[in-house]
């Protein structure tokens, strides 16, 4: 078939139907690619309804074969990311295997030893034992309950959240009370007109555990009389506590590894902390179909907002 001229699906598609001429289409494999070639012939008619459905069925199956593509593709992800969860859930479980019974055997050894009470350096050095022995114990808890919690089943109750926040508030302010220091100002804001927040499905106590673990935080690195504001709010579906201080903030290197285990930044190494409160956060947003957000502001502070998907209904 000389003397015809390949050109474009679109542009074919405006000749055959302002002009005069048959056509013959062919698609080419495996690119999909459609190659029209144009012919003198009295085939308008034909030839536009055989374009017309070309077109059609190759769009069809350049969006199958899109669609294929990206289903392989989000599975592969999926599957990386689930073999990176497992492989991190070992490590947590060797961790916890191999630390547990020398910390045990330390602290027994350290209430065994007990020092002359006129022995001022041995009373400091064994106090000194017994305080970070204790430390690393509650190291190691905190490593097995994050691993468990990536694996554990997870209660399908209806929570209301606007309770588990006022309970973990009040609770977190008495603990400080508890330990002689100052009744920090934490502010509430909770939406009850016209209507509260709506429940969510999934653990409370869990869900207490995130709420406290932010406020702890928020606490810990605000300066004394700071005030830190509880916030809860009702986004399109997905219930929003988002718990903010005006502590000294997170610097900008640092934001994206406040979630990964055991990491503690620069401002935070002179206080007390094992690195595993934000991270249990994440577990539990994530484990609740959520997640866990974090903005900060050198020097003027940061917030911390747990989405989690409203209960259905």
């Amino acid at each position: 078939m000389t003397g015809g001229r390949a050109v474009t699906a679109a542009a074919a598609g405006v000749v055959l139907l302002g002009g005069s001429a048959a056509v013959a289409v062919a698609v080419a494999a495996p690119s999909l690619r459609v190659v029209v070639t144009w012919y003198p012939a009295a085939v308008l008619a034909a030839g536009a309804a055989l374009l017309a459905g070309t077109l059609l069925l190759v769009a069809t199956l350049r969006a199958r074969a899109v669609r294929t593509r990206d289903r392989a593709q989000d599975a592969a992800h999926a599957a990386g990311r689930e073999a990176e969860r497992a492989a991190h859930r070992r490590f947590l479980a060797r961790l916890d295997h191999e630390l547990k019974n020398p910390v045990t055997a330390l602290q027994a050894a350290a209430a065994g030893l007990e020092p002359d009470p006129d022995d001022g350096p041995r009373v400091r050095a064994h106090a000194t034992v017994r305080g970070q022995s204790a430390r690393l114990a509650a190291l190691v808890a905190d490593l097995r309950r994050l691993a468990e919690l990536e694996v554990r089943d997870i209660e399908q109750e209806l929570v209301d959240v606007a309770e588990v926040v006022r309970d973990a508030v009040a609770d977190v302010v008495d603990q400080q009370t508890a330990r002689g220091l100052a009744r920090p100002d934490v502010v509430v804001t909770l939406p009850t007109a016209p209507w509260p927040l709506p429940p969510v499905r999934g653990d409370v106590d869990l869900l207490y555990a995130a709420v406290t673990n932010l406020l702890v935080n928020a606490l810990k690195f605000s300066p004394p009389g700071a005030r830190v504001e509880v916030r809860g709010s009702d986004e399109d579906g997905t219930v929003v506590v988002e718990v903010a201080d005006t502590g000294p903030g997170i610097p900008a290197d640092e934001v994206d590894l406040v979630f990964d285990e055991l990491a503690r930044g620069r401002d935070a190494r002179g206080l007390p902390g094992s690195g595993l409160g934000l991270p249990l956060v994440r577990v539990v947003a994530e484990r609740h179909g959520g997640r866990a957000v974090l903005r900060s502001r050198p020097g003027s502070g940061t917030s911390v907002r747990l989405h989690l998907p409203a209960a259905a209904g």
